[in-house]
């Protein structure tokens, strides 16, 4: 049972590598990690109906491996450092005009040189897994100690240095208010939520480290900014990024960090769109649960906002369902409708008026009858 309740949160690692291994061997296998997603969608969508309680034994304790899965979060840092290095690799061929002929290596072929097709394939698989992979650098900005820094290492590889102080204590602390960029208000689409998200989260960090340093009485304009230094842990993928292909390796680098920054804003927006929070503690009504058994094992349970939000420094295995509000679709499923802002408005209204009903104290439905849906 703890093989099978470990082993099942390692599709993400498994995939990337996937996806690695697809632009090392190049042409069309440059595309194999768009494929991935596009599976991955279609098994998520055929699973919606499927949803699993978290494992435990008779006596109450977890099936799940704290030494491992810790582990395996910490390890996706290469995997994502890998993803940048076999990408500027093929950028690198590129820009060199390197020809494009079948080699051989331990008896398997590969590409040698790259079209530029296959280059946008490559691309955009990195900056897919770099988004999806994510998931683990939101997982440790809960951790105190080295996984918050690994998890600002991560953060920083993907263009979203500020996320893990952002993330922490004003997302966590301010869910469901206006001083919140990463809940969506009702009426707002995912893409002028990725935007507004992204800089509100970015400015609420600056701020934030502002303050600290002027109590200490220091300059923010310092090294002891973390805000600022957030930032210069991306410096090192852009010199290489530029080493490797000038503008083209620039506008990769670009494409890659706002394909992976969409994704998370994705993720906020679908695990908060339209709910209201007036006063008092966080509770399990505040987030939306998206907690189908596929979403659940590929996004390491990040689809239980609802008891996470409550328990936020609990160990991602050990989040169950707390019959909060739930759209009852997976996260790839739910992803999307939210592509089609008309679709998503005529989707999500029926659930908006579910939770009013059923879930919104008396303040927070006077507030919620100043939107639309």
């Amino acid at each position: 049972m703890k093989f099978y309740v470990n082993a099942r949160y390692l599709i993400v690692p498994f995939m990337s590598l996937i996806a690695i291994v697809g632009i090392l061997f190049g042409g069309s296998f440059a595309w194999v990690g768009v494929g991935l997603f596009a599976l991955n969608t279609l098994i998520d969508t055929l699973t919606k109906n499927i949803h699993l309680p978290a494992d435990f034994d008779d006596s109450g304790e977890s099936y799940g491996i704290k030494k491992l899965q810790y582990s395996v979060m910490f390890l996706m840092l290469p995997v994502f450092i890998a993803l940048q290095v076999v990408l500027a690799y093929r950028i690198f061929q590129y820009n060199a005009d390197a020809p494009i002929v079948i080699n051989s290596f331990l008896g398997l072929s590969y590409q040698a040189g790259i079209s530029g097709f296959n280059l946008i394939g490559a691309t955009v698989s990195s900056g897919l897994w770099a988004g999806l992979g994510i998931i683990y650098g939101h997982e440790l900005s809960h951790n105190k100690k080295e996984g918050f820094l690994v998890s600002r290492l991560i953060m920083a590889l993907s263009g979203a240095a500020h996320f893990t102080y952002a993330h922490v204590y004003n997302h966590h602390l301010d869910l469901g208010h206006e001083d919140d960029p990463a809940t969506a208000p009702r009426g707002r689409n995912i893409y002028t939520h990725a935007w507004l998200s992204h800089m509100g989260q970015s400015r609420f960090s600056y701020i934030l480290e502002q303050q600290r340093l002027r109590k200490r009485g220091s300059s923010a304009l310092n090294i002891d900014n973390r805000w600022i230094l957030g930032y210069l842990y991306s410096l090192p993928s852009i010199v290489l990024f530029v080493w490797a292909g000038g503008g083209v390796g620039v506008a990769a680098l670009f494409s890659v960090w706002v394909i992976a920054n969409f994704l998370l804003e994705a993720l906020n927006f679908m695990g908060h769109y339209g709910l209201i929070r007036k006063d008092g503690p966080v509770e399990h009504r505040h987030s939306w649960d998206n907690d189908s058994v596929f979403t659940s094992w590929f996004f390491i349970e990040i689809g239980r906002q609802c008891d996470h939000h409550v328990r936020g420094e609990t160990y991602f295995w050990e989040l169950d369902d707390v019959e909060g509000p739930n759209y009852g679709i997976g996260y790839f499923s739910l992803f999307v409708i939210t592509l089609i802002p008309p679709l998503f408005r005529v989707y999500v209204q029926k659930h908006l008026e579910n939770w009013d009903e059923k879930y919104a104290s008396a303040e927070e439905k006077l507030i919620a009858q100043k939107f639309a849906y």
